[in-house]
């Protein structure tokens, strides 16, 4: 039996599984032309921003999360550089490397050749689990994304939460003082702007 007082998990934790199972159960009950549709909504939302840019930061989806890569590639075909984040070593921040995510790396992800530039994205579509009114995201825990966010933030890049409408949700998120506040959150509903665009 336990001496001390009965430690409860932190409120982040319970928020992470109850929104990681929301995701996964909707994804589900979507068939292939369902989410297909839906994730061409999404990139008629994002083509408009990822086209006034020089650097498109994306990712390569995992599982249930939204796909971007119709809004990354559609940017590349105006002439905008598409980039997306590569481990060097998992132990240190990722960088975004211009070319596509063909090669495994660390954590499950799809990455670009370590070969593969490194470059400064001015838009950067970031996956999350859930995201509130104040751009606070929930992420999956591991910090990874905001080591490299609050660079780019510093540096004006644009900051844009990806997700399935269900992520937003109405109840603020408890933030830590590492967490990077995102601009804006981009699902198949359309764009929300949380502050003034930079």
């Amino acid at each position: 039996m336990p001496s001390g007082p009965e430690m409860l998990p932190p409120a982040k934790d319970v928020l992470r599984k109850a929104a990681l199972d929301a995701r996964k159960a909707l994804v589900r009950t979507l068939s292939d032309a369902e989410r297909n549709l839906l994730e061409r909504r999404l990139a008629e939302h994002l083509t408009s921003l990822c086209a006034d840019c020089r650097v498109v930061g994306g990712y390569a989806p995992i599982g249930s999360e939204i796909s971007p890569l119709l809004a990354t590639e559609e940017a590349r075909a105006v002439g905008s550089i598409v980039a997306f984040p590569a481990f060097d070593h998992p132990a240190k921040p990722f960088r975004f490397r211009a070319g596509d995510p063909l090669l495994p790396g660390p954590f499950g992800l799809m990455q670009p050749k370590l070969s593969a530039p490194v470059v400064e994205p001015d838009l950067v579509l970031v996956p999350l689990l859930a995201i509130d009114g104040s751009g606070t995201r929930l992420g999956r825990g591991k910090g990874h994304y905001d080591r490299a966010l609050s660079r780019l933030r510093t540096a004006g890049a644009r900051l844009i939460g990806v997700g399935w409408p269900l992520q937003r949700l109405t109840s603020p998120i408890p933030a830590d003082a590492w967490d990077v506040p995102l601009h804006a959150f981009a699902s198949p509903d359309g764009v929300e702007w949380f502050r003034s665009r930079p």
